[in-house]
């Protein structure tokens, strides 16, 4: 299905010799073995030949998962222009503080004056995450920005059944938000409506007067969207939506692209997730652990309940010069997961918004923006062949969206090619194929993390992979040629199949039952 360059790093059961150990068990004592009598530890793990584990002293173990380390690509090692994930650099003073060892052997039962300091961090956190989106009360639980999805959009459904409106089951969703909210209002029980984008970039405002009614229980927007742009209609679309009688919830994964510029309270927004693993630099990819948070105007529900009784798990309370944590209450959705929150990254965001003050934060945006434009401007003025579809000359926030449909018209290169290319040069890739709307879409983010020499060079690298595809556009689908695998056969790997866990494959070369991988 591969092939492997020539100097790619060995399987561990392809290393070693015979009679190597990098670690010794001891024997299992008799006495222990008679104590637990015929249901011993001995006779569950007795097997009719030994384990099959490779035989490598502890130097070569060292070696290899180093050598394995040293091959992987993070923020740590250049840029993660990812569009829509915000990939940051991860400032390190928040390691001391993240995972502290004091945090580290924390019980989630733990009583509340022994963890003041860590409560008063934590109550905070919220408040400046009010402050920062414009909103009145937060909820720290979610663990990552799909539960915080899925808390807003839950959010939305229990208050209009406290209301009795039963009969609102649609969301509005347009078509340049975040590809997870089709899913996550689908998730919640709503029936999602789908609005375009106009061609100024813009959400089509007509299209969603169209569709609003009383079955509308609100829209799932993303602010700045994933093109993105700011949406120019945002406080109208807002207006239009609370008239219907609707509730509006912003995607606030694209914070960064307006930090201390614009807040979604302000815009007319009632629920507001956030990525702390994004805006807030807490690090971000592998599975996490995230933090989701949701922010919420303390709008009145009926009968004197408020938006944010509704908020799920455990929020923070002061109470006098104390901190305590409290449970959900009779009205709230509940829990989105067990215990509090993910601490670790709920501090590290701390320690962020508490090193950089409200100057530092806008500045960070400003120079996120700086740098999204400064890399359009060098495609649109250097290229003939790549695009930047929707809002024809207007500035783009946190990332920019290229398309490169007509690249392929004309040559058969595509959005994956260039991305091939890219690591062939030793660059991550970007975003590709994503937000749908956009034909051969390569989705752009550098954050405020990167230099100008960075942006230049990934700039000056597309060009030339331009120039090549208009030379000889077999070049690119070879590529990449100088990385740890090459290109993977994207029908051999997607079709159903079989597969020989690594761990076998020497001991059935060396019995002659396998010839080749």
């Amino acid at each position: 299905m591969f092939r492997q360059a020539k100097w790619n790093e060995p399987l561990v059961f392809q290393m070693g010799r015979e009679g190597r150990r990098g670690f010794l068990l001891p024997p299992l004592e008799e006495e222990i073995t008679r104590a637990v009598g015929e249901f011993s530890l001995a006779e569950k793990v007795r097997r009719n030949s030994p384990p099959e584990i490779p035989s490598l002293s502890e130097v070569e173990v060292v070696r290899h998962f180093t050598r394995l380390s040293q091959m992987a690509y993070g923020v740590d090692v250049g840029p993660v222009p990812l569009g829509s994930c915000t990939m940051k650099y991860n400032p390190k003073v928040a390691l001391r503080y993240a995972f502290h060892e004091k945090l580290s052997f924390l019980h989630p039962l733990v009583d509340d004056e022994l963890v003041q300091g860590l409560l008063e961090a934590l109550y905070h956190l919220e408040r400046w995450l009010a402050v920062i989106t414009g909103m009145d009360a937060c909820t720290l639980h979610p663990a990552a920005g799909s539960q915080g999805e899925l808390t807003g959009a839950l959010l939305i459904r229990k208050y209009h059944e406290l209301r009795g409106d039963a009969q609102r089951t649609e969301i509005i969703v347009p078509d340049s938000a975040h590809g997870t909210n089709p899913a996550t209002g689908t998730m919640a029980g709503f029936k999602v409506i789908e609005i375009p984008t106009a061609e100024d970039g813009n959400v089509d405002v007509e299209a969603i007067k169209s569709v609003l009614g009383p079955r509308t229980a609100g829209i799932m927007a993303t602010v700045p969207s994933t093109l993105g742009l700011f949406d120019e209609k945002a406080l109208e679309v807002a207006e239009l939506v609370h008239g219907a009688g609707g509730l509006v919830y912003h995607d606030g994964a694209n914070l960064n692209g307006i930090l201390g510029k614009a807040r979604p309270g302000d815009i007319g927004a009632d629920i507001v997730h956030l990525n702390l693993h994004k805006t807030f630099s807490s690090p971000h990819g592998g599975g996490g652990p995230g933090a989701g948070p949701v922010c919420v105007k303390d709008i009145e529900v009926r009968d004197g309940i408020r938006l944010s009784q509704l908020l799920p798990g455990y929020r923070v309370v002061k109470e006098g010069n104390s901190y305590r944590l409290e449970g959900p209450g009779p009205y709230s959705i509940g829990y989105l997961r067990a215990w509090f929150g993910n601490v670790s990254p709920l501090l590290w965001a701390y320690t962020y918004i508490a090193s950089m003050g409200p100057r530092g934060l806008r500045e960070a945006g400003e120079i996120a923006v700086l740098n999204t434009n400064y890399f359009a401007s060098l495609i649109k003025s250097r290229s003939e062949k790549y695009t930047i579809p929707f809002g024809e000359g207007r500035f783009r926030k946190h990332e920019v969206v290229v398309s490169a449909q007509r690249l392929q018209e004309e040559t058969g290169v595509n959005a994956e090619d260039l991305a091939k290319g890219l690591l062939d040069a030793g660059f991550y890739a970007p975003t590709i194929y994503f937000p749908l709307i956009v034909k051969e879409a390569l989705m752009v983010e550098f954050t405020e993390s990167e230099t100008k020499e960075n942006i230049d060079a990934f700039a000056e690298r597309l060009i030339e992979l331009e120039g090549m595809a208009m030379q000889d556009p077999k070049l690119l689908k070879d590529m990449p040629r100088n990385t740890a695998r090459a290109r993977v056969d994207n029908a051999k790997a997607n079709h159903p199949r079989t597969v020989t866990p690594s761990w076998r494959v020497k001991v059935l070369r060396e019995r002659g039952k396998l010839t080749t991988l």
